[in-house]
């Protein structure tokens, strides 16, 4: 089985993740079989508590292909699995100012059961983000000066 794994790339920008989670998903047939398929879209995507459950809102999980009327609709929220004791954690930090809740990635583990990764995060000022784009490029002129030696 091919190892399936897909990234918010755009959290890894916006956010300074302080600490990750892996939360079980709850999610239909059609879902399911959409993610395998690579449909799947975290765009602006974050947790919310509800009567003190964690829920996934603004995830876009396209309509399964070969479904029938039972399929799902794509933005639909979604119930996030986890202890009692790291929910009570998760809601008393989100509590505090500037702190929130993002999906960092989803992926299916050894058992094809779907997990999703979710960070408590801060969100980055903009001399921040600069510094991490300074970075990457330095990085990356690093790397070619590499290759090209």
């Amino acid at each position: 089985m091919k190892k399936i794994e897909y990234k918010n790339k755009k959290a890894f920008f916006k956010f300074e993740f302080i600490e990750k989670y892996t939360a079980g998903i709850v999610l239909t047939g059609t879902e399911i079989k959409s993610i395998r398929d690579g449909k799947i879209n975290f765009t602006d995507s974050y947790c919310v508590f509800k009567e003190n459950e964690l829920w996934v809102t603004s995830v876009h999980i396209s309509e399964y292909s070969l479904g029938t009327c039972n399929n799902h609709d794509p933005k639909r929220d979604r119930k996030l699995l986890l202890n009692r004791k790291e929910l009570n954690k998760l809601q008393k930090k989100v509590a505090e100012k500037g702190l929130t809740i993002v999906p960092v990635s989803l992926f299916l583990n050894e058992a094809g059961i779907a997990k999703m990764e979710i960070a408590l995060a801060r969100g980055k000022k903009l001399h921040d983000k600069r510094e991490d784009i300074k970075d990457r490029d330095t990085k990356r002129d690093l790397d070619r000066t590499k290759k090209m030696k």
